[in-house]
């Protein structure tokens, strides 16, 4: 059974009444980057670890590398097929720790949060792939359209994320926090 990815918050929202109380997917894609900023660091991290995860296997990193393709379908139907495409453990796990990111930052206030650290954690971790893995740059940065183009992008991202992984927690929460809001923001400029 597959799990919309929008709903599954709403059955931890409940009302004075004790039901649920749906959540408008738009509303949260709207709210999405306050909710990152509010999330708690060790809801950030369950989220990386739960896409480090799914990177682990190499046929589910094809459906997650399809994310960060140029001109990929980053909307809610987008992220949606996405999710629907890995395996029941792998699914699970990401639709968990989106949930408690979604619920970390409805509790919470904003977390403490510098991008530049952000940034520079993720700037480490691709100097830190490009010395450990040949031809890492080249490959990450490749514009190329066609099959071995995509594999070459998809295993380069899958190196960023081992190395990410071996951070202190410190420096892989400011990296994904960084990614995500980078993220969030070009979400609306994709068609």
């Amino acid at each position: 059974e597959v799990t919309p990815l929008a709903t599954t918050p709403a059955a931890f929202a409940q009302s004075p009444h004790g039901a649920p109380e749906p959540l408008d997917p738009l509303a949260l894609i709207a709210g999405a980057s306050d909710l990152v900023a509010r999330a708690p660091d060790a809801d950030i991290d369950r989220l990386f670890r739960a896409v480090h995860a799914t990177s682990r296997n190499e046929a589910e990193a094809r459906g997650l590398c399809a994310l960060f393709e140029p001109g990929a379908d980053r909307s809610l139907q987008g992220l949606q097929r996405a999710a629907n495409a890995l395996g029941e453990d792998s699914r699970a796990r990401f639709v968990e720790a989106l949930a408690a990111v979604a619920i970390g930052g409805l509790q919470n206030p904003p977390q403490p949060y510098d991008p530049v650290e952000g940034e520079q954690a993720l700037k480490a971790a691709a100097v830190t792939a490009s010395m450990l893995h040949e031809g890492f740059m080249p490959a990450l940065n490749g514009a190329g359209g066609d099959a071995g183009a995509r594999r070459a992008r998809c295993n380069a991202l899958r190196q960023l994320l081992d190395v990410l992984d071996g951070f202190e927690a410190v420096q892989r929460v400011a990296a994904t926090r960084y990614l995500l809001r980078e993220g969030l923001a070009r979400l609306g400029t994709d068609s």
